[in-house]
């Protein structure tokens, strides 16, 4: 599979979204396990997860120690696969999720996180969304204090605007490593962050790349572009449809979500399909 840049690691050019198998509606243990089995086997050096990827009260980190188990299993070590995780949101069980950007929760999030996936230091931590009741600049420099302590090898941010990315790199002295923002053809305005990573060489990582869950589906019936491409190149809607973020920019590194081994498997090829300029224009402007 080709391969993409992270600040200072390669990357599988398509990621693995764990978030499915471990919010509501997800599968048993055991699929999930083999889910992820099935992405190291296709290539997949990318998977991300959070904290807060679970359902119940009392589960914090339920994501994390899944991904972790299944590395486990199969003898992976950090230098293989990148884990990327989050901090900054909390779920209470109700199925609501809840900002906290408070510097003290975000380093002592980390460190759980760190001690969930059994590493020494967390590869990829990125800020999961801002909390408008405390200064984007304190949270930042929560990350940043993480970073210089070793608890986290890189930085990243997610949910953000082109101001709040410029901020938190000038924090982070110049050392931001990703954005991850929801991004696909039904959801386009992160347009904007994506081209603005793309001008600093920061990676870009569209979360919900398909659509999301209760609309990855019908891809290819709400977006019948994309459809008429996936037809004529003899692929499934999925993949041209990955393909076609793989297209916008070297930088982005779309990390669709998964709870079957199938979908992962179908996602991974996206990496060899290639569009032409033309099909690139069309889709970028269904």
């Amino acid at each position: 599979m080709q391969e993409r840049k992270i600040g200072n690691r390669r990357v599988s050019a398509v990621g693995l979204g764990a978030m499915p198998m471990s919010i509501e509606g997800r599968p048993d243990p055991e699929r999930s396990i083999a889910t992820i089995h099935a992405a190291l086997d296709a290539g997949v050096t990318l998977i991300d997860t959070a904290n807060s990827y679970h359902r119940d009260a009392g589960e914090e980190g339920h994501n994390e120690e899944l991904v972790a188990r299944a590395l486990r299993q199969r003898s992976v070590s950090p230098d293989e696969v990148l884990v990327a995780t989050k901090g900054g949101t909390q779920r209470p069980g109700d199925g609501s999720w809840i900002k906290n950007g408070r510097p003290e929760r975000l380093k002592e999030a980390a460190k759980d996180s760190a001690r969930r996936l059994g590493v020494e230091a967390i590869g990829l931590y990125q800020f999961h969304r801002p909390d408008p009741e405390v200064p984007f600049a304190d949270s930042m420099g929560a990350i940043a204090e993480l970073l210089d302590e070793g608890v986290i090898q890189m930085a990243g941010i997610s949910n953000t605007d082109i101001a709040q990315i410029d901020e938190a790199n000038e924090i982070l002295g110049g050392r931001l490593a990703s954005v991850q923002n929801q991004f696909s053809p039904r959801f386009r305005s992160s347009q904007g962050e994506l081209e603005h990573c793309a001008q600093l060489g920061v990676a870009f990582l569209p979360w919900s790349p398909l659509g999301g869950i209760a609309n990855a589906a019908e891809l290819g019936e709400q977006h019948a572009t994309f459809q008429a491409v996936a037809d004529e190149l003899g692929v499934s809607v999925y993949q041209a449809t990955l393909a076609w973020h793989l297209a916008l920019a070297p930088e982005v590194v779309p990390i669709p979500g998964a709870s079957r081994p199938e979908s992962i498997i179908d996602s991974v090829g996206a990496a060899d399909v290639q569009l032409t300029s033309e099909q690139v224009a069309r889709l970028s402007a269904a």
